[in-house]
């Protein structure tokens, strides 16, 4: 599937806050995905951050006043209602998001949201105990019951001094979110699990054996198949990658503790992805006290961690069970030997070294086996464009 924000025609709302700042850079995201955004700026909007800033950076005018602005129409609010595929009111400040609430229009925003009736994404950001107050919480609440959606706000330092719930929800998080809004939700009925990242298996308190997985690759899984409507779990060994907005995320460190926390999941599940890159040894004994350098060599017994894939290969329960294979030769006889040994679905297997493919990249280029004795090239690519051809292929054999 293509970027979900491509082509899309997205307005947005700007309001009086802090945080307006922060709607440009989120305008400059969603040009760089290639939506279509205007923007509307209430007069405590701008302020804080000028129109011409909206303009350059959105390449359309900016509707400033009710009666304002270069396009002259009567019907504007309504015009631009029928024309958008999503809103986005950013910063939602407790003035907007409680006219929104009681239906007022007293200019042009909230004008255009009573005449809009595609999705609303609604982003509060103030002060914690304006957040708080009951009279706020009621107003976010009935506008979720009239079917708006809401993301953030954070807790953490506020501007005003104080620290609490009230900062902008994170922009990449909200763009996630408006991605789910404006995707098929093709997989709202499938629970999955993904795993991603390396796992580290300690020698001493210091020191331990990994491999050189950034998680990237699976995360792309998990926020793909969340964006479609599935619920996803991801399991996940240490990586710097933020949690992906609307998946639940359960962070492990060691091939036992991933063991532990797949098998301790797996009820319920119709897909199963499995591209953590797991260690297939670990030390058998873990040194206490930090290993000093010798004047001889020190030897490391080591043992075999536990199969994950195997152990949900032969006790498959109606999911769909993937694994991944990151091979240095031999791909398609390694591939499909372990395609049978482990009774999978679909092995998705690429060659490592290779540029722009394998550990660290953003990009992939990945050949698929099937259980059926098909094979399929695909790639290269960005990563997150080859998760939902991934998904539609597991999806294809749910079916």
């Amino acid at each position: 599937m293509p970027e979900p924000l491509t082509n899309k025609r997205i307005v947005l709302g700007v309001c009086g806050g802090i945080a307006a700042y922060k709607a440009a850079d989120f305008l400059r995201l969603l040009a760089k995905c290639g939506a279509n955004v205007r923007v509307i700026m209430t007069r405590a909007g701008q302020a804080f951050i000028g129109p011409v800033t909206f303009e350059a950076l959105s390449g359309h005018p900016v509707w400033t006043g009710i009666f304002d602005g270069r396009e002259k129409s009567a019907f504007r609010h309504i015009q631009w209602a029928e024309e958008a595929d999503a809103a986005v009111i950013m910063p939602a400040t407790a003035n907007i998001i409680g006219k929104m609430a009681h239906g007022i229009a007293d200019d042009h925003l909230t004008t255009f949201i009573l005449a809009f009736r595609s999705p609303i994404l609604v982003c509060p950001s103030m002060n914690v105990n304006m957040y708080e107050n009951r009279l706020v919480q009621d107003n976010i609440e009935r506008l979720r019951q009239v079917g708006m959606h809401i993301v953030g706000p954070e807790s953490g330092p506020l501007a005003c001094g104080q620290e609490g719930a009230g900062r902008l929800a994170d922009i990449g998080a909200i763009a996630e979110q408006l991605r789910c809004l404006l995707s098929c939700q093709d997989l709202a009925e499938e629970r999955v699990l993904v795993t991603a990242g390396p796992t580290q298996e300690p020698v001493d308190p210091v020191r331990f054996m990994s491999n050189p997985s950034s998680g990237k690759m699976g995360y792309a899984l998990a926020c793909a198949a969340r964006r479609r409507g599935a619920k996803v779990l991801l399991i996940t060994g240490p990586t710097v990658l933020r949690d992906p907005p609307g998946v639940t995320v359960i962070r492990v460190r060691t091939a036992q503790e991933m063991f532990d926390a797949v098998t301790a999941n797996v009820d319920g599940k119709t897909m199963i992805m499995k591209a953590a890159a797991v260690s297939d040894w670990r030390p058998v004994s873990v040194s206490q006290h930090k290993l000093k350098k010798g004047a001889t060599g020190k030897q490391l017994s080591l043992e075999k961690t536990q199969d994950i894939l195997k152990a949900l290969g032969d006790k498959k329960k109606g999911w769909i069970l993937v694994g991944f294979a990151a091979e240095t030769d031999d791909l398609q006889q390694n591939a499909k030997a372990k395609l049978a040994e482990k009774n999978l679905d679909l092995i998705v297997a690429n060659l490592v070294g290779q540029p722009g493919s394998g550990f660290g990249s953003d990009t992939n280029q990945v050949s698929l086996f099937y259980r059926d004795g098909r094979t399929e090239d695909i790639g290269p690519m960005d990563k997150g464009a080859l998760a939902d051809i991934i998904l539609d292929r597991v999806k294809g054999l749910r079916n």
